[in-house]
């Protein structure tokens, strides 16, 4: 299996041992061409993933494992993943591939040809993890279900991410994120009282589901090899683990009956919580979940008489009180410009944040100490700016080596390490097989 397999071609044999450099978080880079120096390894080195999944939610957890080291093979279908042809491009090429391929390898195939059938058999058994997303029984009408792929590696991880689940009577049906938003009880409650039902402008559901299936895969490898397990299948509909970042929802109905709807931007279990308008026209952030900091917001805003209040001294008492509260805070806001605000919140130890955009987020100075954003060499594009890797580990850091690759830039190297010959690798692509 992949752990520690020979032959592996990992990216991680270019790190250097030490520890991080001075001043530099572990698993960024200041340097123009990606690399990391002074860092011990990647904590996933050894672990090979086949990802067959399209979009968003089971590729997201192949880019997680491959940003933390390991070695990722991107299987897309000749045609290449639909991901390549979805949203904004540059000069024909697909931004957002560039961001989901990364630091995986790129090979294409056809499995549902024979031949493409036994070639994924053959890569499964040097794997620890497959990734797939097709509807519920494609993988076994192709002689590739679970039981198969167990009997070429009995250790396989097998992650499948659908919408609805592997069973019951939605599971048959398509399903994407927004579907997930709209069934969850997301889009239910955001948005304005008096507006329609509200859904995120970003793939939310995905990407909250790509993070659950990265957990439950970890789980999945860390039983295997501390208690001598073997592969097993992980079931991910992403209807679940949206439902379950809703929080207390579900609890709130079974025993008191309550329903939440929308509320805008305040919280349904307290107050002051809203975004406020400034007099310079821009948006502030002001969060007073704990008592302390509300009592100093009203402070701040020149309403100290509030704190007096009896049903102050709850979040749900605030709540029930957000309208009077809110003209409060708004109405000071109001009187100032953004700078001002943020200030005066900082020194009052209050919280509160700008509403950024994207481009405020590139000259912020927190962001820049921590380099969330970072450039990445890429052979199409020459540099391309995205996200680093979520989280700094001090030992084993992660690290963005290359932006998602051209369809099959990796055919002749994880093919030939197969034993194939550039003769027969060029009759399998005749025949679409790859």
């Amino acid at each position: 299996m992949g752990f520690a397999a020979a032959g592996i071609a990992s990216e991680c044999d270019m790190v250097t041992a030490g520890g991080p450099p001075a001043g530099l978080p572990a698993g960024v880079t200041d340097r123009e061409d990606g690399e990391v120096e002074g860092v011990k390894g990647m904590p996933l080195e050894g672990v090979r993933v086949l990802d067959m999944a399209t979009l968003f939610a089971g590729p997201m957890v192949g880019t997680i494992m491959a940003d933390f080291g390991a070695d990722v093979i991107k299987i897309e279908h000749p045609k290449g993943e639909p991901v390549r042809s979805y949203g904004r491009q540059k000069n024909g090429v697909p931004l957002v591939w560039k961001v989901v391929g990364r630091n995986k390898r790129d090979i294409t195939l056809n499995c549902s040809k024979p031949e493409g059938r036994e070639i994924l058999l053959k890569l499964v058994k040097d794997a620890d993890v497959l990734i797939e997303n097709f509807r519920p029984g494609t993988l076994e009408k192709w002689g590739l279900g679970p039981d198969q792929l167990h009997q070429a590696n009995p250790g396989l991880i097998i992650l499948r991410t659908t919408g609805f689940g592997q069973f019951g009577p939605y599971s048959s049906r398509p399903g994407f994120g927004t579907i997930a938003e709209s069934m969850c009880g997301f889009a239910h409650i955001t948005g304005e009282p008096d507006g329609p039902p509200t859904l995120p402008g970003f793939m939310l559901a995905d990407n909250v589901s790509g993070l659950a299936g990265t957990i439950a895969v970890m789980f999945a490898l860390y039983h295997r090899v501390a208690h001598n397990g073997k592969g097993q299948v992980i079931d991910l509909a992403i209807i679940e683990p949206m439902l379950t970042v809703l929080g207390q929802q579900p609890t709130l109905y079974d025993q008191l009956g309550i329903i939440q709807n929308r509320a805008g931007n305040r919280s349904a279990n307290t107050a002051p919580r809203n975004v406020y308008k400034t007099k310079d026209g821009k948006w502030v952030g002001v969060s007073a979940t704990a008592n302390s900091i509300a009592e100093r917001v009203m402070r701040l805003v020149g309403h100290p008489e509030y704190i007096e209040e009896p049903w102050f001294a709850t979040g749900g008492g605030r709540r029930d009180h957000a309208d009077e509260l809110d003209a409060a805070v708004g109405g000071w806001i109001a009187q100032h410009d953004r700078d001002e605000v943020i200030r005066a919140f900082e020194e009052a130890e209050a919280a509160i944040a700008p509403i950024y955009d994207i481009s405020d987020i590139f000259k912020d100075p927190q962001y820049q100490a921590l380099q969330s954003i970072i450039s990445v060499p890429d052979e199409e594009l020459g540099q391309v700016k995205m996200q680093n890797v979520m989280f700094r580990m001090s030992e084993t850091p992660g690290r963005v080596r290359w932006a998602g690759k051209k369809l099959g830039a990796d055919n002749a190297e994880v093919y030939g390490a197969l034993g194939f010959t550039p003769e027969q690798l060029a009759e399998l692509k005749a025949k679409e097989v790859i």
